[in-house]
This record gives C-alpha cells, structure tokens and sequence, in this order.
C-alpha cells in the first residue's frame, strides 16, 4: 500500500509541472504579441510623410459672380443709300475703319448737280418776277390812294404780287430738294466703327433704301452674359466686370455693367445683362467667347487658403496643419469661394504651416517632412 500511494504522488507532481510550463509559455506569447503591437504603432508614428505646405494669411478679396459671356458689337447698322443712282466710288471694304460722317460710297451726281443748277436758275427768276411786282405794286398804290386806279386794277396787282411771293417761296424750297439729294450723292457713315459687311462695287446701280453696307461699332464693345437666378439680387448697372479671352490667355480686360434686362429666361431660369468694354486698340472682336467674373462688392482683408487644402467628413470640415515635424488636424468654418482659394471664418488666424499636398492620408501626430 506504501509503495503505490507513492507512485501516484510523483505523477501528480509531473502534471503540475506541465501546467506550469503551459502557462509560463502563454504569459510568454502574451508579452510578445502585446510587444508587436506597439512597436506597430510606434512604428505607424515614427513613419515620415513628405507633404507640401502654404503659410496662412490674410489677402485682399472681392465678392464676384463668374459666369460665361461673349463680345458683340455695340452699335450696327445697315448703311443704304437714299438716292438712286450708279455708284462711281466705294472706298472702303469690310474691315476698314470709318469714322463718322466719312465717305462710304458716292452714287454717280450729274444729273443731281443739274437738277440743283436749274433749281438755282428758276430762284434767281422768280426773286427777279417779284421784285418787278412789287415795284408796279408800289405805284399803283400810291395811285389807287389818290383815286386814280380802280379798285379792280388794284386787286390785280396784288394778287400777281401774292403770286409771285408764292412762286418764290416754291423756288426756294425746290432748290433746297434738289441740294439736299446732290448732298445724299455721298453715302456716309452714321457713325464710328469699322464695315463688317460690303455689298456692293462701284458700277452698280443702286435704288433708295437699297442695302449697300452693314457697319458695326466696336469701342466700346459689348459684353453679353447671364447669371443664375440665384445670383440676380447681388447684380446691378455700375458693377465692375473683368473676363478673359482665348486669344490672349494670361490678360484680364475690364468693362462695367451697363444693363440688366428686367425678366428672366423661363426656360433657363437666368437673367441676362450686358457691360460695356472699352477696345480702342481693336484687340477684342465680336463673337469672342469670355469668362467673365461681376464683382459684387468692395475689396477687403480675409483669411483664405487654396480649396484644395480642405477635407470634407460629412457635415465636419477640417485641414492638417504642420506644428514642427507632426501634422496637427484642425476643424475650419468656411466662407466664400474666391476662385481656387476658399475664405477660412473660423479656425485660423495666419502665420499657420497648413498643409496642401499629402494631406489626404494623414492621421494626428504623424510626422511630416516639407518639401518644395
């Protein structure tokens, strides 16, 4: 009974042992797996990012609406001519500049200037007729008052004198006819532009109201546009405007409004108005496609940073700043859009290192190296 009592002692005590080798080796992984994991995360903090930063600050901003427009003429007429007649002349052709009053056309003015010579003839004749009336008027009056004349001869010579004013007066509005036609013999500009569209050649026979040349006036030109109907109760006439154009990529050129037009598109639910630009040096041309920003308001201070710096999270808006070699992440309230720079109301104040490129991966405390 001695001996077998022992033997049941000793494989109890070889059982313990294992358990407490099993649990050692356990507590032993536990201490490794919990090492791995911090060195992980140490490891995740201690990695360096290359970002870019911009240093916040305060810049001068306007309020503007941006929009597309294009250019068109301000004025354009279609010149014709007022007599008939065969054109002996046209000196221009499209393109050329015309200033007002200049000569466009001449209709051919022969049979004018004889029409306004004998018209000028028949004034100097009927002026001779009634001085030749009067005269006889002035005796026989004096005749008549002395009851020497007759009340009929004295009748007939005051109705020739009537006459003969009347046939003066006629004279004289004929020969003013006929110098005003000879005056429409030369066609000329109503006003300063240049000719968009010739149409006819010297040789031609043209009648009165006949079309012979569109003329448009390009300085100023105008500058058509819309805005959306949510924009109408920030635009009226006197708002500065500048816009760009194709043709001269890197220039802004400047106009004002000059007309807001009184109802809106139903079918775009726009409103339309227009600005003048000057162009005394010819550069713009009708038909130019702009894109064309309508300032609002006045020039003032603000924070601002490029819109592309902000991340959104839903209704959270935020940006990383660099604060020494960690990138520190920041809630924003933002204001208005400035073309690619965003106004910042709430969150900075300048002098900040905010980061503008790599920040879309970033965590807080991460550590950041800027690079140019």
């Amino acid at each position: 009974m001695a001996g077998h009592t022992s033997t049941r002692t000793g494989s109890t005590g070889r059982s313990g042992a294992r358990a407490k080798t099993a649990l050692v080796l356990m507590a032993v992984s536990l201490l490794l797996v919990s090492g791995c994991g911090k060195n992980e995360e140490e490891g995740a903090l201690e990695k360096t990012v290359n970002v870019k930063v911009w240093t916040v600050g305060k810049k001068p901003v306007r309020p503007f609406i941006e929009t597309i427009g294009s250019l068109t003429a301000s004025e354009e007429v279609s010149v014709s001519s007022e007599v008939d007649g065969v054109l002996r002349e046209v000196p221009v052709d499209e393109g050329t500049p015309v200033s007002r009053g200049m000569a466009l056309a001449r209709v051919d003015s022969t049979d004018y200037r004889l029409g306004a010579d004998n018209a000028e003839a028949a004034l100097k004749q009927a002026e001779a007729a009634l001085a030749n009336i009067r005269a006889e008027f002035g005796r026989k009056e004096a005749l008549f008052r002395e009851e020497l004349l007759t009340r009929q001869q004295f009748d007939d010579v005051t109705l020739r004198k009537t006459v003969a004013e009347r046939d003066l007066d006629r004279a004289r509005v004929v020969l003013s006819l006929a110098r005003e036609k000879l005056g429409k013999t030369s066609v000329l500009s109503p006003l300063q532009g240049m000719v968009k569209e010739k149409r006819v050649s010297a040789g031609d026979f043209v009648r009165a109201g006949m079309p012979l040349m569109t003329i448009v006036r390009v300085d100023p030109l105008k500058l058509s546009f819309t805005i959306a109907e949510k924009d109408v109760s920030q635009l009226r006439a006197g708002q500065d405007v500048t816009f760009s154009v194709d043709p001269y990529p890197g220039r802004e050129f400047s106009g004002r409004v000059s007309l807001v037009y009184p109802s809106l598109d139903e079918r775009t639910r726009s409103l339309r108005a227009e600005a003048l630009v000057p162009n005394g040096a010819f550069e713009l041309k009708p038909g130019f496609f702009a894109r064309v920003k309508i300032f609002t308001g006045e020039s003032r201070e603000a924070v601002v940073v490029p819109a592309t710096s902000i991340l959104y999270e839903g209704t959270r808006v935020r940006v990383f700043l660099r604060e020494g070699s960690a990138a520190r992440e920041r809630s924003v309230k933002l204001g208005a859009k400035y073309g690619e720079l965003v106004e910042v109301l709430e969150g900075l104040k300048g002098g900040e290192n905010l980061i503008v490129v790599g920040q879309n991966n970033l965590v807080g405390g991460v550590k950041v190296h800027a690079v140019q």
